[in-house]
């Protein structure tokens, strides 16, 4: 059963809520609750129908990340590199944790053909954004669709109970 865009991009975000320390406004790790969301306007997506924006580590025009409901994007130094997440695996998230006080590390995703993509990650409290946006996305893989909705209200339940 094929999983649509609406309903991994409300299980990433129910995800990223449920794991993410509040209040949410990080220097430069955002979750998008919807594309109308995503600040950065000069950045050409080239979105497909019903793609929808996930999260983003945005160091400035040159180097971010962008995860969207079908691929991650980077660019690195004025390159950019783009991969498709269907089949893609988790390798490794950096220094997260930022003990090395860096301001952002790199996280590893391994895509279906086997390349490497990196992705950056905002370290400290603001990684878990786009580890679990990562994270979900493709954990979703081997979700039905039904599964999403379930985990999605669970989640979104608990978030609820937690801010009151």
């Amino acid at each position: 059963m094929t999983k649509t865009d609406k309903s991994k991009h409300k299980i990433s975000i129910a995800s990223i809520k449920r794991s993410t320390y509040k209040p949410y406004d990080y220097k430069l790790t955002k979750f998008h609750e919807s594309n109308s969301d995503f600040p950065y306007s000069k950045i050409k997506l080239d979105l497909k129908e019903n793609e929808l924006i996930i999260c983003s580590t945005f160091i400035d025009s040159e180097n971010y990340s962008i995860l969207t409901t079908q691929k991650l994007i980077t660019k690195e130094n004025g390159i950019e590199n783009v991969g498709n997440m269907i089949g893609a695996t988790d390798k490794r998230y950096g220094d997260f944790k930022g003990f090395k006080d860096d301001l952002f590390t790199f996280g590893l995703v391994e895509l279906e053909n086997g390349t490497d993509l990196k992705y950056f990650i905002e370290t400290g409290k603001a990684s878990m954004i786009m580890i679990y946006g990562v994270r979900t996305l493709i954990r979703t893989q081997h979700m039905t669709e039904k599964n999403i909705e379930n985990t999605t209200r669970n989640w979104n339940r608990q978030n609820e109970k937690n801010e009151k």
